[in-house]
Order: C-alpha cells, then sequence, then structure tokens
C-alpha cells in the first residue's frame, strides 16, 4: 500500500508539471504543417460570400436614366454599356445596340434615351 501511495506522490506532480510546461500557439506564431502555416478556408467577414447579381443592360439604361438629361455625363453612361463604335454611314437602330454606331454624340445620347424610355420600369 505504502508503494502505491508514494508511487502516486511521485507520479502526480510529474504528470502535472508536464502539462503546464507546454504552452499554446501564440498569435503571432501560427500553427504549421511541414513549416508552411496552416490554410485559412473560410472568412470571418459574414458579408464577403454574397455577391450581388449582376445588374441586366436594361436595369444599366435606367440607372442611366437618373443623370441628367442631354449630358456628358449620361451619353458616358450609356457609352460604358455599349462601347461607341462610330461607322460613317449609321443606319436607323433597330434595337439600342445599334446606338453604338452612331457618329454625332447627340444623335447618340437622342438614339439611347429614346430606346431606354421604352423599357418599362424594372425593380431595382
Amino acid at each position: 500500500m505504502r508503494k502505491i501511495i508514494l508511487t502516486l506522490a511521485i507520479l502526480y506532480p510529474a504528470a502535472a508539471l508536464a502539462q503546464g510546461t507546454s504552452t499554446p500557439a501564440a498569435p503571432d506564431n501560427p500553427p504549421t504543417i511541414g513549416g508552411k502555416p496552416l490554410v485559412v478556408v473560410g472568412s470571418k467577414n459574414p458579408t464577403a460570400g454574397k455577391k450581388e447579381k449582376p445588374l441586366s443592360v436594361a436595369q444599366k439604361l435606367q440607372a442611366c436614366q437618373d443623370i441628367d438629361d442631354a449630358t456628358k455625363e449620361r451619353l458616358d453612361c450609356y457609352d460604358a454599356i455599349y462601347a461607341p463604335q462610330p461607322k460613317a454611314k449609321a443606319v436607323a437602330a433597330k434595337s439600342v445596340s445599334d446606338c453604338r454606331y452612331v457618329k454625332e454624340e447627340d444623335e447618340r445620347l437622342t438614339c439611347f434615351n429614346g430606346f431606354a424610355d421604352k423599357i418599362p420600369k424594372l425593380p431595382r
């Protein structure tokens, strides 16, 4: 009986001492495997994974309608959607994408406005 108590008296403090010497990894020392730091898979930012739906062409054209009429800014907005590709002799536009071929800026703006005004109001 004395031998068991003596053995426990020696082993118990040794086990407690061994547990106390190991320190957890510090934040500036991230855990590594094979000398390379572990990769974080997820993000702590909850909005990082959420992506907004891209706007349709009609919604983009309606957004341009919010800019003052007959201004260079509105034409720039339309040109950002459909890059201008002026032709020497442009035919009458049958769709909004045909407005990019009009050479004169005022006529191109009028063309875009005409098609954008015909679009029914879409939810934003």
